[in-house]
């Protein structure tokens, strides 16, 4: 598909793996009525072949190569464990398609930088599928408080815990996979803390390790110069409330548990009786990242304004840091650029 695409016609997507983050995001997208998913892909014929089937998907590949040799195909997401995305991101570029790809966006900065740049010499459309980056109630709260809503931000607080556990045999628990929870979870809250301040300045991190070496169990404190810190945390041994405080010198914002995917949230200020804000209901789930890709493809841009690549580089920047503060490193950190 050329960038600028028709706004004629249903955007069409290939969907490169069949796990359950494909499933929703296959789901949410077939109920939008400009969108089509033409094909899936797995390394398995069999996966690929049953994934169709479930999903009403007219062709299967069970090989990336037939995906991505599609000329039916207009976008590829990219719905891989971490540790493939590079590869699979990288050659979806290098056969010409436009690519959404799953979060954490690789396994660190030196992965995503190489998509970044193939990308912008090719020409073409990528995005990181950080889905609370395209919600319209996320984008009020930070509107909110970059009209000084709640005064100049003080804090952050944001969270994402599974209760677990997950057996030495799982990939949380595989480096090779970039297992632990800091890219599976705690890209969460620090996507949360960035969207408002930016990268930090400063940081400072702890954790529990398994035998295998990667996090269980992980606090940051992010700082910046104008004094504002971020206390995050994230875990695979523990179900936290999932819950996001912004505060500020002259209120505070609340969001609820799932505050990354949240219909709501509350501003308290002083003297001020609490303001609820909500959603219209419009769009759900996945639909919201989805549409914000569409909507680019057919205005012909080759990145998002609302998930700059910029912005996902610079967050991958701060998940090598806190690796590299807690003692965690996997087999992708020491081997040389593709």
């Amino acid at each position: 598909m050329s960038q600028g695409m028709s706004q004629g016609r249903a955007v069409r997507w290939g969907v490169l793996a069949t796990g359950g983050i494909a499933a929703r995001f296959t789901t949410d997208v077939r109920e939008l009525p400009d969108a089509e998913v033409v094909a899936v892909a797995s390394r398995s014929d069999a996966s690929a072949r049953e994934f169709a089937g479930r999903f009403g998907i007219p062709r299967a590949y069970g090989d990336w190569s037939g995906l991505l040799a599609d000329e039916e195909v207009d976008v590829v997401y990219v719905a891989t464990p971490h540790s493939a995305h590079r590869s699979a991101a990288g050659l979806a570029l290098a056969a010409g398609k436009p690519v959404l790809c799953e979060k954490a966006f690789t396994l660190n900065a030196r992965e995503a930088g190489e998509l970044v740049s193939l990308a912008r010499e090719r020409g073409l459309f990528l995005m990181e599928a950080m889905w609370m980056y395209c919600n319209p109630v996320v984008l009020r709260l930070v509107e909110l408080v970059r009209d000084g809503a709640i005064g100049s931000i003080r804090t952050v607080q944001a969270d994402f815990g599974l209760q677990g556990p997950f057996d030495a045999g799982h990939r949380l628990r595989d480096p090779a996979l970039g297992g632990g929870a800091l890219l599976d979870l705690g890209v969460y809250p620090v996507s949360f803390a960035q969207l408002l301040l930016g990268e930090p300045d400063r940081v400072q991190a702890d954790a529990l390790l398994s035998p295998e070496g990667v996090d269980l169990n992980t606090g940051m404190l992010l700082g910046w110069d104008s004094g504002a810190t971020a206390l995050l945390t994230c875990s695979v041994t523990a179900r936290t409330p999932v819950t996001a405080t912004v505060t500020g010198t002259a209120g505070r914002i609340e969001v609820p548990s799932g505050f990354f995917s949240t219909e709501r949230f509350v501003l308290h200020r002083a003297g001020a009786e609490p303001e609820e804000f909500t959603g219209d209901g419009a769009l759900h789930g996945l639909q919201y990242e989805a549409a914000e890709v569409m909507r680019c493809l057919r205005a012909g841009a080759t990145e998002s304004p609302l998930v700059p690549l910029d912005g996902t580089l610079a967050v991958m920047r701060t998940l090598d840091a806190v690796r590299d503060r807690i003692g965690v490193r996997f087999p992708a950190d020491d081997a040389r650029a593709a």
